[in-house]
């Protein structure tokens, strides 16, 4: 798949409305399905090695508004990976702890070590989009903390972590169908916040926030955005931006010194 008609050009400033959110790739859903089963073997195997090498790392930062997917993304696609080489974190609001520190001392806490796949599931991006739609922070406090993002992203990748950022692009009739569907499906009931709301009376604001984050894709840490009203077609396009980016840091085996034919098991 060519994954270029979803990579954000490095130091633009892009416009959400110029992807679509329904976008299928001309593929039917068994199609995509399919493929992205398929997928799964490939990605193990490469998230195996890098596992086994213990030389660099890979992060992938899920970005979204509500009922994007996100949680649907890691259990689908990083479910190929083996747990035990997976760094998970999930970014609330910030504690009293938290709070006392810089904007990014509870991230660089979460940031995966050599040989696993870390996983942010929202991210230090939250103090670029709610702060700033709520007007918890001003316009100079907003362009430093990016700055510092672009910065603290550089330092990952200039010590082995490759940093991959995805944003999964819905649109507002597609939210406000999952969103509905919280409140009709009584075993999704749970899901639904009303704070939800809030921030879908800020689309246009949130629009904004997001388009300016998304300038701070670099060829060492880039953005994609994938669309994500067809549920299958965004885990097919995830998956294959993490093979993409797995193969990229071409992982090797390491070397052993022993010879395999010589050992006898009794």
């Amino acid at each position: 798949m060519d994954l270029t008609p979803y990579l954000v050009k490095p130091e633009s400033r892009p416009r959400l409305s110029d992807w679509n959110t329904d976008d299928d790739g001309g593929l039917s859903k068994e199609e995509g399905q399919a493929r992205t089963k398929a997928l799964a073997d490939d990605l193990a195997e490469w998230q195996g090695r890098l596992y086994a090498e213990r030389e660099q790392a890979l992060l992938l930062i899920l970005q979204a508004r509500d009922a994007a997917g996100k949680d649907g993304a890691v259990r689908k696609v990083i479910g190929a990976f083996n747990p035990a080489g997976v760094q998970i974190a999930n970014f609330k609001q910030p504690t009293e702890e938290e709070l006392a520190h810089d904007f990014l001392w509870r991230i660089h806490q979460e940031a995966p070590r050599k040989g696993y796949v870390g996983v942010f599931n929202r991210s230090h991006y939250e103090d670029v989009l709610v702060t700033r739609v709520y007007d918890l922070v001003d316009g100079k406090t907003v362009k430093r903390r990016l700055d510092h993002i672009r910065h603290f992203e550089a330092l990952l990748s200039d010590t082995g972590t490759r940093v991959v950022k995805v944003y999964l692009h819905i649109s507002r009739d597609e939210q406000k169908e999952r969103l509905q569907a919280r409140l009709d499906e009584p075993g999704k009931n749970w899901k639904f916040n009303p704070g939800d709301l809030k921030d879908r009376a800020n689309w246009d604001k949130f629009t904004d926030a997001y388009e300016d984050a998304l300038r701070t894709s670099t060829e060492a840490a880039p953005w994609y955005v994938i669309p994500a009203d067809r549920k299958w077609y965004r885990d097919l396009v995830l998956s294959e931006v993490l093979l993409q980016e797995l193969k990229a840091l071409n992982p090797q085996y390491p070397e052993i010194d022993y010879d395999p034919k010589t050992v006898v098991i009794e």
